[in-house]
């Protein structure tokens, strides 16, 4: 994946420098991951928070080392190359911007009440940026989204490809797969890699205005 995808970190738009809302977050990450992308980018892609990532690597360690979201070798190359095929530029950012550290090296989900302290974090952002379409990735990403509605997430899967609108926000919704995980999911919902990235250009060509 070519080294131009990896973001500018000037883009990086720290909302609140060295926050500690939520304590344990605090104690184990290295970096904030905050979001990156054109201010005025017509989508924004959301995860759920940054991975443990990894300090060695040259360039993509991932956000809770280089305090950018979507930055891992995996992941982060991976969805950033998927929107660079479809023509966008978004911007990228998390749910939760902490590493959220299971005390032996890998991540847990994030609580409740983290996810609940980050949430003012992402308003922020959507308020600022404004895009048209919020693409959340995966369903921890997609149930935060759908919280400021005060909806519940119910099954995932049925949602995946199925855009709504978010009234509080003013945005249109779009979840997709992890790209983790989205290897597996696309097979069982019985596309090809091919089908399933043509259903996001068409379904994201119809959302996004002008």
């Amino acid at each position: 994946m070519p080294d131009s995808l990896f973001p500018d970190p000037e883009t990086r738009a720290v909302v609140e420098p060295d926050c500690r809302r939520c304590p344990a977050l605090a104690a184990c990450r290295t970096e904030i991951s905050w979001g990156t992308g054109p201010a005025d980018a017509a989508v924004m892609v959301v995860g759920e928070a940054p991975g443990a990532g990894d300090r060695t690597a040259e360039r993509w360690r991932g956000g809770n080392h280089t305090g950018m979201a979507y930055t891992t070798r995996h992941s982060g190359r991976r969805i950033r190359g998927l929107f660079a095929r479809l023509g966008y530029d978004p911007y990228y950012t998390n749910a939760v911007k902490c590493f959220p550290g299971d005390g032996e090296g890998s991540n847990r989900e994030p609580t409740a009440r983290e996810r609940a302290n980050c949430r003012a974090h992402l308003e922020r952002e959507v308020d600022g940026v404004d895009p048209d379409v919020v693409v959340p990735t995966g369903k921890h990403a997609t149930a935060t989204m759908l919280a400021f509605e005060g909806r519940d997430l119910g099954g995932f899967v049925a949602r995946v490809l199925t855009p709504e609108r978010l009234p509080s926000l003013g945005v249109s919704l779009l979840p997709v797969f992890h790209p983790s995980y989205q290897d597996v999911w696309i097979a069982r919902q019985g596309y090809t890699p091919e089908e399933y990235e043509d259903e996001i250009s068409t379904t994201l060509a119809s959302l996004v205005d002008g």
